[in-house]
């Protein structure tokens, strides 16, 4: 029989193991395997990767159930092998099913009529009613359940073991260097580009050790059979997944995965078509627009390019075609890159005026000291989240209004900065004009292929690549073009634009050559924008260009009260009756923090980029800072809790009423270190406040569990962000430490 601790008759390690090794483990475990879980089917199940905070979620609900069930007597961990499976395994069942059923539709908000929120490559099969069509909330929940049972026999571990060591704050120290060392070794297997066969071998080894150092059960034999068939199964799954198939490779990019065939130049990320790399003077009309109603307009080449989104390297074959001398190729995505340099058409990364950086597009705008001709965002339009913490997505910071500044303050004078997309809805394409008009000073020349005269918000733009010229009123290169449009009425650009060469395309009517069929030409003038001027313009603190109004959409709503119920089926299924009392602090502890953690993710990517690699050192400071906190209240014991609470309540406010803009005049490290100061210090106090109630609890595991339901509160009330924007987002933070001051502890023992 296992040991039971006097205060909650928990089961604890028997005799063979130790406590705190298990904890360690255990720690390691759930923060190896959540980083795993997030990448794995966000890349794989159908349209998830705009909704990894689901599975960030369900992990928190899986931890904070299994805490709560600490005192049942069956142990869980091990399930959590053939749980793994079973979701992996059916997360490839259900996209084998999608991609091979072109009558099934997963219908994201309804993104063919008036979306709410837009979310690219969503809208490719129709929501027809003859068809068979499934709302992604019933995708999402289904996964929800899966993910969340994966974690439920680690979290009774981990609850197990801190019920099992009486001095609760050295505990929980040892809780996050494992958490740290769980963060540290995904980090690492990210950087060295390792695939999913090597994420889910290195947690069915920690799972197997942890299950091994567990008492004895009944039959434990076929226990252990089962669970090394279900690792094995499981690395089998993952590998054979990422072999790609006959038809091409498949990569795991520290983003994305990335699926291309090298045959057709066909690039598709998280199963979703994301760029082709073409022979751009043979078929790349729109790459080409910019530059040649430049030169026909009697403009010189653009001498010095910046493109940001580069890709695979189309945008910049067309700069190095249409003239620069010198082409700065930024991309975030380091195998995006590396396809292109090894296999485009036409080598545009050998070439020696090209310099190509692998950044956030933000960050070099701000870092660079060179000035440009032409600024060009290229198709910037991320298929991913940002991280699973908010709602923000890769480009979310390059379209804001301060963005837009960083922008002209790179361009020589006379610079154009020129941006095209399918941006898939009016009211985008008038959003962007607005911003460009305010940094600008000048209304942007605005221009569709195929032609449109008019474009108001509430056009479909699905279909259409939209393309905007944006520079000050004095640009000499932007007012020859918009001059040579009005004169001549329109401009002709060929689908093979080698075309355009040797040929006046300004004119009422395409080019005349019996060489050159007049169906393969499109007429190019500029449009007439036409409402949006009460269109809510994106900012840093507001960075949602692609939501249409300050408003939680309904599909969020829906989401919220799916994770919820869920959530709270969990709690009724895996608990004891006696622990669903809540502990109040610790609830409300829990949902503060993260929103802390929402807004030091956030306000990282702003200063340092929004790369993989700023959030694993956000993420491996924040832990630093709580391992700090633990420390300081072992050695100074601290025995009253409201100065920290106080101190947390002031360091937000500082935090609210101080944003970035204020440390302008400071020399730029300065700056950096004032802003770091400004997101860290409210989650040093955080972390003393909660061990320092932590510390005095007589049920740690109840206590630990109740704080991650609050965890999972304050995940939920992140959409809140959409609304008051990501400042504000931290009255609601400090609404929640007042709420957790007030409340005290309820025991829950």
């Amino acid at each position: 029989m296992s040991a039971q601790t006097p205060a909650t008759g928990a089961p604890v390690a028997g005799p063979r193991t130790r406590p705190g090794l298990d904890l360690f483990v255990a720690s390691f475990a759930v923060l190896f395997l959540e980083l795993a879980a997030i990448r794995w089917f966000g890349a794989t199940v159908v349209f998830l990767t705009f909704f990894t905070n689901i599975v960030l979620l369900a992990s928190f609900v899986g931890v904070t159930v299994g805490c709560l069930a600490a005192a049942r007597k069956a142990d869980l961990v091990r399930f959590v092998l053939p749980a793994t499976f079973a979701a992996v395994f059916l997360s490839l069942l259900v996209l084998s099913v999608y991609e091979t059923s072109p009558e099934i539709t997963i219908d994201v908000g309804d993104q063919q009529k008036s979306p709410e929120e837009i979310f690219f490559g969503t809208n490719y099969r129709t929501k027809d009613p003859s068809k068979f069509v499934v709302p992604i909330e019933v995708v999402g929940g289904a996964f929800f359940v899966l993910v969340a049972v994966i974690f439920v026999g680690l979290g009774q571990a981990m609850g197990r073991a801190f019920d099992a060591l009486p001095d609760r704050v050295a505990a929980y120290a040892v809780n996050i260097l494992g958490s740290i060392a769980g963060i540290a070794a995904f980090t690492v297997a990210s950087y060295a580009r390792t695939t999913p066969r090597v994420w889910f071998l290195v947690a069915a080894i920690l799972v197997l050790v942890l299950a091994r150092r567990r008492s004895a059960e009944a039959r434990p034999r076929i226990w252990t059979a089962v669970q090394v068939l279900s690792a094995l199964a499981l690395v089998l799954a993952t590998g054979t997944a990422s072999s790609g198939g006959p038809e091409g490779e498949t990569l795991w990019s520290p983003y994305y995965k990335i699926h291309y065939r090298p045959q057709s130049g066909e690039i598709f990320t998280n199963n979703m078509t994301h760029q082709d790399m073409i022979r751009v003077g043979e078929a790349g009309a729109a790459y080409a627009l910019p530059h040649l109603l430049a030169r026909d307009a009697g403009v010189p080449p653009f001498d010095d390019v910046l493109v940001i989104g580069a890709g695979s390297g189309n945008d910049v074959q067309a700069a190095l075609e249409w003239g620069a001398r010198h082409v700065d190729a930024v991309e975030i995505d380091p195998v995006l890159a590396e396809i292109g340099k090894a296999d485009h058409p036409e080598r545009p990364y050998d070439n020696e005026r090209v310099d190509v950086s692998i950044e956030d597009g933000r960050r070099f705008l701000k870092e660079t000291e060179r000035r440009y001709d032409l600024v060009v965002y290229a198709l910037v339009d991320s298929l991913v989240l940002h991280t699973a913490y908010s709602s923000l997505r890769l480009e979310s910071f390059l379209f804001t209004e301060e963005a837009f500044r960083d922008v002209k303050a790179v361009l020589k004078p006379g610079g154009v900065f020129v941006l095209y997309n399918f941006y898939r809805r009016g009211w985008v394409v008038l959003r962007i004009a607005r911003l460009a008009e305010r940094a600008f000073g000048t209304p942007p020349l605005v221009l569709s292929l195929p032609f449109q005269k008019t474009i108001s918000p509430g056009d479909d733009q699905s279909g259409r690549r939209t393309c905007i010229l944006a520079g000050e009123a004095s640009s000499h290169a932007l007012t020859a073009v918009r001059g040579k449009l009005q004169s001549s009425g329109s401009f002709w650009v060929n689908e093979n634009p080698g075309a355009n060469e040797g040929v006046s395309a300004y004119g009422e009517g395409p080019p005349v050559s019996e060489a050159i069929p007049e169906a393969t030409w499109s007429k190019i003038a500029a449009a007439r924008l036409e409402g949006g001027e009460d269109e809510e313009l994106p900012t840093d603190d507001w960075p949602f260009l692609y939501l249409r109004d300050r408003t939680v959409p309904a599909l969020n709503l829906r989401g919220m009260a799916v994770v919820a119920g869920l959530f709270l089926v969990f709690v009724l299924l895996f608990a004891p009756v006696r622990r669903l009392r809540p502990s109040g602090r610790m609830f409300f502890l829990g949902a503060g923090f993260m929103l802390l953690e929402t807004k030091g993710v956030v306000q990282m990517a702003l200063l340092f980029g929004a790369t993989w690699i700023t959030n694993s050192v956000v993420f491996f400071a924040i832990l630093i800072l709580i391992l700090a906190a633990n420390l300081f209240v072992l050695l100074a014991k601290p025995r009253r809790i409201w100065p920290f609470g106080l101190l947390v309540l002031a360091s937000l406010a500082g935090n609210v009423l101080l944003p970035e803009s204020a440390f302008l005049v400071l020399p730029a490290g300065a700056r950096i270190g004032a802003v770091c100061a400004i997101v860290f210090v409210p989650i040093l106090f955080a972390g003393v406040l909660f061990a320092v109630s932590f510390r005095e609890s007589r049920a740690p595991a109840a206590d630990l569990g109740w704080n991650l339901a609050g965890v999972v509160a304050g995940g939920l009330a992140e959409n809140l962000s959409l609304v008051l924007g990501f400042d504000r987002l931290l009255l609601v933070a400090a609404g929640f430490y007042l709420l957790a001051l007030i409340l005290g502890r309820q025991r829950t023992s």
